[in-house]
């Protein structure tokens, strides 16, 4: 099946409007062949990953100047609200490797000349107004697209940098994936039969269910729970840090791209093979954080991946009141959700208990934490856990933030 373009988006395609939109069309336009889309349909906003220089390199950095460049030379700005995931680095505080820092800066300004707001934050979600429900948007961040579907009711596939960058220049992006509303029906349930006390617990869960391999999960939390125990997981308070954790962890591991909760089990325990049921008991959730988690202790604490958000630094800020973490704390943040934080009072708190607060960056792929420095660190996120042993080869810790703050803190 091949795509049918308007003449516009054909005289794109050609060329006719310079090398950069024709660039953004032919990505799209070969993704929606390749996923048997029949047409490009509107986005109300795109979110760029492929910001951070560990992340994209010499040849993404040649790529996007070269796009930018052309996109300047033919009057070509971002036609939807496009904003962008986090950098490597805090430029306010700095880094000490100038090569680094310059080739940060330069794919911080291709990006920018094109029009894409520096908002440098992977929970764009709790940064800026939410679409309606049923809005197409094309999210590249995996936490974000994850989030965007099964909490907020948007519809993204989990992009590529490359397909939101097209998205954001042409405003449109391919009808397939997880935009056909077929593809957001789950074929697999979990049945958690592990209680989710906290977001590691969560996370956890996310971990486990990315490996089903399945573009739409369904969740059905056990009667062996609290009745209302399937609210743990949702968009306000305490539940909204479980859910971000459970959606980071999620797009970790697998190539899901959504999930629902179920109250019911019936639909999933089909003879003929279309649907299927797994269950999810307390020796999975060892098993995974088994896994993740090889160490005891860390010489550090990590928090932010995804970057925390203001109730989560409202949460921190209480539970820090009248104490100082023991060593070093690196938190990540986006610098509007600090500078809120701020005006409210909770960096007070935070800051006060010696947590050094970045933003701009976030803890995946970021250089601020090298095994020159530490051996192990502690943390509660998984997708943050994932990236420190694979990336960074420092060895990790996982517990929930209260945890943490209990074990890591002495009273002043």
């Amino acid at each position: 099946m091949h795509m049918q373009l308007s003449k516009e988006e054909e005289d794109a395609l050609d060329g006719k409007y310079g090398d950069a939109l024709a660039v953004a069309y032919r990505i799209l336009f070969a993704i929606g062949n390749a996923m048997d889309a029949d047409r490009l349909v509107p986005v109300r906003w795109a979110h760029i990953s492929g910001v951070n220089y560990n992340t994209i390199g010499d040849a993404g950095l040649a790529f996007l100047e070269r796009i930018s460049k052309d996109a300047l030379a033919n009057n070509v700005k971002a036609k939807v609200m496009s904003t962008l995931n986090p950098m490597g680095y805090d430029p306010v505080k700095g880094y000490d490797d100038d090569r680094f820092v310059e080739k940060q800066e330069r794919i911080r300004k291709a990006y920018e000349a094109m029009g894409i707001i520096g908002s440098y934050t992977c929970i764009p979600y709790e940064v800026f107004p939410i679409p309606a429900r049923g809005e197409h948007v094309s999210f590249a961040e995996s936490n974000a697209a994850i989030y965007a579907n099964s909490m907020l009711g948007l519809v993204t596939n989990k992009e590529s940098a490359l397909s939101a960058l097209a998205s954001a220049l042409t405003g449109k992006t391919p009808y397939s994936g997880l935009r056909v509303e077929e593809a957001r029906t789950a074929r697999t349930m979990i049945d958690v039969k592990h209680d989710i006390k906290d977001e590691v617990d969560a996370a956890l869960l996310g971990y486990f269910a990315g490996k089903v391999n399945e573009q739409c999960i369904s969740f059905r939390f056990s009667s062996v729970h609290d009745k209302g125990s399937s609210s743990s997981i949702g968009v306000d308070g305490r539940a909204r840090i479980n859910a971000k954790a459970l959606c980071s962890a999620l797009g970790t591991s697998g190539s899901a791209g959504m999930f629902i909760i179920t109250e019911t089990a019936t639909a999933y325990s089909t003879d003929d093979g279309t649907k299927h049921r797994i269950e999810y008991t307390t020796r999975d959730a060892i098993m995974v954080k088994d896994e993740l988690s090889d160490e005891d202790d860390g010489d550090a604490i990590v928090f932010g991946s995804p970057q925390l958000g203001l109730n989560e630094l409202g949460m921190l800020a209480s539970m820090l009141k009248g104490k100082r973490f023991k060593k070093r704390c690196l938190l990540f943040c986006a610098r509007c959700v600090y500078e809120e934080a701020k005006r409210i009072g909770y960096m007070d708190a935070i800051e006060r208990a010696g947590a050094e607060v970045y933003s701009d960056c976030c803890s995946c792929l970021t250089p601020l934490i090298s095994r020159d420095e530490v051996d192990s660190v502690i943390t509660n996120s998984v997708k943050a856990a994932y990236y420190l042993k694979n990336w960074n080869r420092v060895g990790v810790c996982l517990k929930s933030m209260r945890a943490i703050v209990g074990d890591e803190c002495y009273d002043v």
